[in-house]
């Protein structure tokens, strides 16, 4: 499931995303009642949608988590559009914006941090990874991570129209390789079958059905002729071992793919001068 951001009133959305206008009173009342705010209608539905999907966020049962009505959170948040907003701005406050001033001689190292901390963000919270990045939510926070990263890529030394590019090649790249992450936590309890039970039924037929595969698709089956693959970092470790399968490879097609784009910069650094 596919969600676009920035359906609400734009003024209206913008002004919760900003603060822009003074929130309205909190109201107190006999009972255990918690008092409502922006803030904390925002942080139940991160809670919600971090314990049980985007699939389960509706105004009624983000209430239901501050034991209050639906209607009573529209006095503070229009709708579900301009919450989800508040919700995807609010979680990238996570990220983190003071990094040292990068060495322009060690920008490596600083864009594979920040690749790696983006990473476990969008795992951490992968309802996040069904927002297009299609139309932004021009929030705060959102703004401040993309600050973030250009301000690692202008010690690169690349011209303003590279960097533009390269922004756009990285967050799709961090994002995948997440959507890779979560996906592979996500199908054994997903399907009900582990993926050790998935390979092993799925290889046994399709050897039986297709026993010319190695002649049909010869450049797959190479892969496996020419050598085993790279041992993954601390391969062998109980931690390692303790990883499921599915999400080592992904992890670790991370590592590789971030290695060669990297790469890539520097050629593109050493061809500029």
């Amino acid at each position: 499931m596919v969600v676009f951001a920035g359906q609400g009133d734009p003024h209206r959305s913008l002004s919760l995303l900003w603060r822009a206008d003074a929130p309205p009173p909190t109201r107190g009342g006999p009972g255990p009642k918690p008092r409502l705010s922006v803030d904390a209608i925002v942080a139940a539905a991160v809670a919600l949608a971090d314990e049980e999907g985007m699939g389960a966020l509706s105004m009624r049962a983000v209430g239901d988590r501050l034991g209050r009505t639906a209607m009573a959170l529209y006095t503070y948040v229009p709708g579900k559009s301009e919450l989800l907003d508040l919700m995807y701005d609010a979680v990238h406050a996570e990220l983190p914006t003071a990094y040292p001033e990068p060495d322009p001689a060690d920008w490596r190292a600083a864009l594979t941090a920040w690749a790696g901390e983006v990473l476990e963000f969008h795992v951490r919270h992968p309802w996040v990874l069904q927002v297009s990045q299609a139309r932004p939510v021009l929030g705060p926070h959102e703004y401040a991570g993309l600050d973030t990263l250009v301000a690692l890529l202008r010690t690169t030394g690349l011209q303003a129209g590279v960097l533009r590019r390269l922004v756009g090649t990285l967050f799709p790249f961090v994002r995948g390789s997440a959507q890779a992450v979560a996906d592979a936590r996500l199908a054994a309890a997903a399907t009900g079958s582990s993926d050790e039970e998935w390979w092993a039924a799925r290889s046994a037929a399709l050897l039986e059905l297709v026993p010319d595969f190695a002649e049909r698709f010869p450049a797959v089956s190479g892969l496996e002729a020419e050598g085993p693959v790279e041992p993954y970092p601390g391969e062998g470790t109980e931690d390692a071992e303790a990883v499921p399968y599915p999400e080592r490879e992904a992890r670790e097609t991370f590592r590789v793919g971030l290695g060669v784009l990297l790469d890539g910069i520097e050629a593109a650094r050493v061809g500029r001068t």
